[in-house]
């Protein structure tokens, strides 16, 4: 492993070694000391300009990258920063996850977990946490509205379901440079909708397809292979969940309708000011009070995605062994934080409204059930 350069050098020259082999052999037993009684002077190469200051390169804790330590003034009594090295972090999560529980996959009337996993789930294959539905990429103000899979070059896209290939190519969507975001592209629309509306799925930045428009496809069907076609800086699969006209502006979180794996679940939320209207783009860590992994999301931004009929989240995070997890947020220099169970093969619900708190009441149970499937002619 290479190490990152050091900024600070140490000086122990050839007197200091001398003067320590002196002492040691002069007392006649040496008891242990910390760290903490040891003094070792630490000098910065000076700058360009003279000063002692120097960028700090390396990311240990308690240190941003590109921060700079000052010295204290002089004859301060103030302490010199004390460096801190990093505790031990909890491994990643695996590139691999436990069987699907079948499809379609429904613990309560409002579930629709309706597909399975566009790549098949013995590929080493992972959701891109930082880049979720409702995100966006960061300097713009491109909203993303499905969810990306890491995959390496050339691994098959599978159809989440059955249905009929609308669409398979390039041109799916044109922007006014005459570009095409998506770059080669299919599109299933699927044999069964929510309440007579349709639904469909994308599958985007492939390298080529295997299928052409108007042939059936069941679910699992080899649709094309991962590439990088499109805007796109690696390879991966963008996949989204469409329902009603099936376009852009039409999509869902498809976190919520791909079928979890055995003994994980997923989490839902709804995260409100004072009035009632939705944090927009508000940083969320969610942390395993178990193994201590962590994952960062955050809120929908707030154009050009949709929220579930039922739920009506910002946010939600799927992926979750079953277990107790510490979900804390901050705003306006207030922390928040709530406890909350995922339970395997099933949503974990939670509303928050500043002024009011967490509650973990289901939605209104007057809100018409639109989310049982349902035949398309």
């Amino acid at each position: 492993m290479i190490r990152p350069a050091h900024p600070y050098r140490l000086k122990l020259g050839a007197p200091l070694v001398i003067l320590v082999i002196f002492i040691l052999a002069s007392v006649p037993s040496v008891q242990a000391v910390s760290l903490e009684d040891v003094q070792i002077e630490i000098e910065a190469p000076p700058t360009v300009d003279g000063t002692s200051a120097q960028p700090v390169e390396f990311g240990y804790k308690g240190f941003a990258v590109g921060s700079r330590i000052e010295p204290p003034p002089a004859n301060s009594d103030e302490a010199p920063p004390a460096l801190e090295f990093p505790s031990a972090e909890p491994p990643p999560l695996p590139k691999w996850r436990p069987p699907l529980y079948e499809v379609p996959w429904a613990l309560g009337p409002h579930d629709h977990f309706f597909f399975l996993r566009p790549i098949a789930i013995n590929e080493a294959a992972w959701l891109v946490d930082y880049y979720r539905y409702g995100d966006f990429y960061p300097d713009t103000e491109i909203i993303h509205t499905g969810m990306d899979i890491t995959a390496d070059l050339g691994t098959p896209i599978l159809a989440a379901a059955a249905g009929k290939v609308v669409w398979a190519g390039e041109g799916l969507a044109i922007t006014s440079t005459g570009e095409d975001p998506y770059g080669i592209a299919v599109v299933v629309l699927h044999d069964f909708g929510i309440n007579q509306r349709r639904i469909e799925t994308v599958y985007a930045h492939m390298a080529r397809t295997d299928v052409k428009v108007g042939q059936r496809v069941n679910a699992g069907d080899q649709l094309g292979i991962v590439g990088m076609t499109g805007f796109t800086t690696g390879p991966h699969l963008h996949f989204e969940v469409r329902v009603e006209d099936g376009d852009y502006f039409t999509t869902r979180n498809p976190e919520l309708w791909l079928v979890p794996a055995q003994g994980w679940g997923v989490l839902a939320a709804r995260l409100m000011k004072k009035d009632g209207t939705p944090f927009h783009k508000l940083e969320v860590i969610v942390r395993s009070l178990e193994d201590g992994r962590m994952t960062k999301v955050r809120t929908y931004a707030p154009s050009s995605v949709n929220s579930d009929d039922y739920y009506n989240e910002n946010l939600v995070l799927s992926d979750l062994p079953a277990g107790t997890y510490r979900v804390s947020f901050r705003y306006l220099w207030i922390s928040e934080s709530i406890d909350v169970t995922i339970l395997p093969g099933a949503v974990t619900y939670f509303t928050f409204r500043n002024t009011v708190g967490f509650s973990f009441d289901p939605p209104d149970s007057e809100t018409p059930n639109t989310l049982r499937p349902a035949e398309i002619d």
